[in-house]
């Protein structure tokens, strides 16, 4: 095979990969802060999950559509190569590499520490949590280097095991809450606080854009999905409005469990206090155990990707020492040089959102969240090649050429404009760390590789 890598994966895997890299940690703890946000609006608050999750279900669609008509190794630089061209593709690929997926799998294993923590009666704060952290970092990365098969098995089986708890609060919770009276209560009652209405939603589309993300690390699989071009299509699609509707059935439950004030006031213990009332006081440690089985398997899904980060520039020969990158193990059949690299930049990365984020701060003005301004920068990247994809695919029907694409750039636009107003001055210094790394990268591209 030209690539090296094996059709392994089949569409099951593929939806869980997207399920599971997107239900993770966010939605245990950005439901309570949405009401924090929206004052306990609740009617807000699902408004703001069905604004970033139709986004996220647009922007699949588009990229459905592309992975009908490209394919290689890395789906989203295929996509941006044939769109826009090869550098910005492969400036694409190198910010995945280097920022993007090393960023978003090192706060995962900080946050899959932090509940393990939790659920032991561990201290969370200090070094003791950033050395477990390490640990898990480096345990998913031998799965995955190691035994792709098995990593990709867990995939299933935890996406599996993290959708029990929602669904049971869903449809319980929607139950007790409409039974009891407190659901009314709640859609209702709205706190005293003084957040206006418009500045609530755009502060809770930001809240909610971590919980939503990840899904469009699925393609890089790409190469691995038996039938690639009919099933990275339905994964996405598929996947994708099944998060939506597990997020939005999951808000609702959790406000008809407790009220909206418990729930703003209590924190990171809402979920556990919410199914307390729902099924007894013992499912608060049975939810904990859960909680953190979901974030480890989110973990795996980032990780799975991640390990292939380097490999898919090398196989382009971009990236520096493509020939060293782009060797496959012949035993685990996995790109380990690749793998390895790919790691040492998540440590990096894990290094910094516990300086930046968890400390007073080692960084002076370049402290921002490395687990929500690189999800926004992807959006941003996204832009011109949806504008391209419009200009370029003339033979598509005009539903597929011009409409989604154009709903997808508004919903990008829209999310850099919320970066901006929630985050301020702090975007610039993080576009100067964006900039530095880009300059360093554009010196291992190579034009005629």
């Amino acid at each position: 095979m030209e690539n090296g890598l094996e059709k392994k994966y089949g569409l099951p895997t593929a939806i869980c990969m997207v399920v599971g890299i997107v239900i993770g940690s966010g939605v245990f703890f950005k439901a309570e802060a949405v009401l924090v946000e929206t004052g306990g609006n609740m009617p807000l608050g699902i408004l703001a999950w069905l604004i970033v999750g139709a986004i996220m279900i647009v922007c699949s669609y588009v990229f459905a559509t592309m992975a009908t008509r490209y394919e290689k190794v890395n789906g989203l630089v295929d996509y941006a190569e044939a769109t826009v061209g090869s550098r910005y593709a492969y400036l694409i690929g190198w910010f995945m590499a280097t920022i993007y997926t090393p960023a978003l799998t090192s706060v995962l294993a900080w946050v899959s520490a932090r509940y393990f923590s939790v659920l032991m009666g561990w201290d969370i704060t200090g070094g003791s949590c950033l050395v477990l952290a390490c640990f898990l970092l480096c345990v998913d990365y031998a799965l995955n280097a190691l035994s792709p098969r098995i990593a990709g098995k867990i995939q299933v089986s935890t996406t599996i095991i993290k959708m029990v708890p929602l669904l049971l609060m869903a449809v319980v919770g929607t139950i007790v809450g409409l039974s009891n009276g407190q659901m009314v209560q709640n859609f209702a009652t709205i706190s005293s606080g003084t957040v206006s209405a418009g500045t609530g939603l755009m502060k809770s589309t930001v809240a909610v854009a971590f919980a939503y993300e990840g899904w469009i690390l699925a393609t890089s699989i790409n190469a691995e999905l038996r039938d690639a071009k009919k099933n990275l299509p339905r994964a996405l699609v598929l996947g994708s409005f099944i998060v939506v509707a597990t997020y939005i059935l999951y808000y609702i439950g959790l406000n008809g469990a407790v009220t909206t004030e418990e729930l703003m006031a209590s924190g990171e213990a809402a979920a556990k206090m919410a199914f307390q009332r729902v099924f007894g006081g013992a499912a608060g440690t049975v939810v904990f155990v859960l909680i953190v089985i979901s974030c480890m398997g989110t973990l795996n899904g980032l990780m799975l990707s991640n390990c292939r980060s380097f490999y898919a520039l090398a196989a382009r020969g971009e990236g520096p020492k493509p020939e060293l990158f782009k060797q496959v193990d012949p035993v685990t059949n996995m790109p380990n040089n690749s793998a390895i690299l790919s790691l040492a930049f998540a440590a990096f990365w894990l290094l910094y959102f516990y300086g930046a984020n968890l400390t007073a701060g080692w960084f002076g003005p370049f402290c921002f969240d490395s687990s929500e301004l690189p999800i926004i920068t992807l959006y941003g990247m996204y832009v011109i090649m949806f504008i391209q994809f419009m200009r370029k695919e003339r033979d598509l029907n005009g539903f597929k050429r011009f409409v989604m694409p154009a709903l997808g750039l508004c919903g990008c636009l829209f999310m850099v404009y919320a970066a901006f107003a929630g985050y301020g001055v702090k975007v610039f210094y993080y576009l100067a760390v964006y900039a530095a790394f880009m300059l360093a990268g554009n010196c291992f591209y190579r034009k005629n590789a």
